[in-house]
């Protein structure tokens, strides 16, 4: 049976709808999973911005700030870039100015050492020299889990913190108001980390030491998060 010129028409046509469907639906796939990742990426700004409000004070005097990043060795360590911020003289408001220009991240992307998500949320100092830095869950949940990693993390926040506010003498790290026993799964946030030690305590201290005991942030006295065996676990009292 002969089929008619126009059925003929429409087969060709139809072939080549479902040809150029084939070629252009993985395109469209991949736009449209660009497309929601710059909205969940918007998102997230916002929502950063919300929880992490500016306190840059333009009117402060402008210092040449020390911010530590990744260094780009690929061993886990940090280094110092020099930015001029204009910082208040008041300890508290002048770590957060900076930690949250760390937290803004540098401008080459592969070296941040924290979450593009994560924000600060609070910010205390203790009349002993002791710092509360209060962070969002994305500090936890984005970083990459590995000692290295969260060891960078920890390491930027602190050094940072020691070249800019030596008021600090230690650093306690909360996620959301909660204490954390580890950040990732490895590093130990149970306890402080030394920050400064020749820092001063405040003048309402009363020249009392802290309390808290703190670890040091060089890796090999990095208290890491194990799991006890079986055995271990038989052997205790």
């Amino acid at each position: 049976m002969i089929l008619p010129r126009w059925r003929w028409w429409f087969l060709v046509a139809l072939l080549l709808a479902v040809v150029i469907a084939a070629i252009y639906l993985p395109i469209l796939r991949r736009n449209i999973k660009q497309a929601a990742k710059l909205q969940q990426r918007s998102e997230e700004q916002a929502r950063r911005e919300l929880t992490q409000p500016t306190v840059i004070n333009p009117s402060d005097p402008k210092v040449k700030a020390k911010l530590f990043w990744a260094s780009g060795a690929d061993d886990g360590t940090v280094s110092a870039v020099t930015v001029d911020l204009p910082l208040s003289s008041e300890p508290v408001l002048r770590a957060k100015q900076v930690l949250n220009t760390l937290l803004a991240g540098p401008v080459d992307t592969e070296l941040r050492t924290l979450p593009p998500d994560a924000a600060l949320l609070a910010f205390y100092l203790l009349p002993d020299g002791t710092a509360i830095a209060d962070f969002s869950e994305a500090l936890a949940t984005s970083i990459p889990s590995g000692i290295q990693s969260e060891q960078m993390a920890v390491d930027s926040i602190a050094k940072t913190l020691a070249a800019n506010v030596p008021q600090v003498r230690q650093m306690k790290i909360l996620i959301h108001g909660q204490e954390m026993e580890t950040l990732a799964g490895h590093l130990d946030l149970s306890q402080a980390f030394v920050v400064n030690t020749n820092a001063s305590p405040r003048a309402d201290s009363g020249g009392t030491g802290s309390s808290t005991s703190a670890q040091q942030l060089t890796p090999a006295a990095t208290a890491v998060k194990l799991a006890a065996s079986p055995s271990d676990a038989a052997a205790r009292p």
